[in-house]
């Protein structure tokens, strides 16, 4: 039992160092990008040396790999609408990773970037689930039938990394007014037509 509690003691406090290196990582990579933060750096300001790092992340590019895991697990979900209305406090929650996102995928647009195909896989999973969000709206009739799900879906996805960039540049920009005012435009072009004949409305 004294062996148990030991081991079970010994890995959170393994767990609790793994993740004071990931928040700081992903606060050094906002700052300085991922090419101006060296493993040295990391272990530094997390109070680890660089070996006790080393134990967690073998390589600089596991390390960027864990903290975009972490982003990924505030991503977008199938229900589009709802990630609108949940953005201002999404953004607010999570200021360095959005910053060590946006950062890391200007440095990995190149084809030949370490990180390229983790950023263009994800940008794609992320059309492809509104993409069929929209088709199954279509399908309900909630959504008019006549509009190509996924060139929306990419009006969409680009809306949101658009308005994530501008924030981290002027947080004094007002998100909840911008998000309210997109989504009603976004239902409204979604919204089916109605047939001839019928008015919308009173009257």
């Amino acid at each position: 039992m004294a062996d148990q509690r030991r081991y079970a003691a010994l890995f959170a406090k393994g767990e609790d160092r793994r993740q004071r290196i990931l928040t700081v990582a992903q606060r050094l990579v906002a700052r300085n990008g991922g090419r101006g933060t060296t493993l040295s750096q990391i272990a530094r300001a997390a109070g680890v040396s660089p070996a006790g790092l080393l134990h967690h992340f073998e390589s600089k590019e596991q390390l960027l790999n864990a903290v975009l895991d972490a982003r990924d697990a505030d991503d977008i979900t199938a229900d589009f609408i709802e990630q609108f209305e949940a953005a201002t406090e999404r953004f607010g929650r999570s200021h360095e990773l959005a910053g060590m996102f946006t950062v890391l995928q200007a440095e990995n647009l190149d084809p030949d970037a370490p990180l390229h195909d983790r950023f263009l896989d994800r940008y794609r999973d992320a059309v492809t689930i509104v993409t069929e969000s929209i088709r199954r709206g279509q399908q309900a009739g909630r959504y008019r039938a006549d509009l190509d799900p996924a060139i929306k879906a990419m009006e969409i996805i680009a809306f949101l990394f658009g308005m994530e960039t501008s924030w981290l540049l002027d947080p004094s920009i007002p998100l909840t007014a911008v998000f309210r005012e997109y989504t009603r435009s976004l239902a409204s072009q979604l919204a089916p037509s109605l047939p001839p004949g019928i008015r919308s409305g009173p009257g």
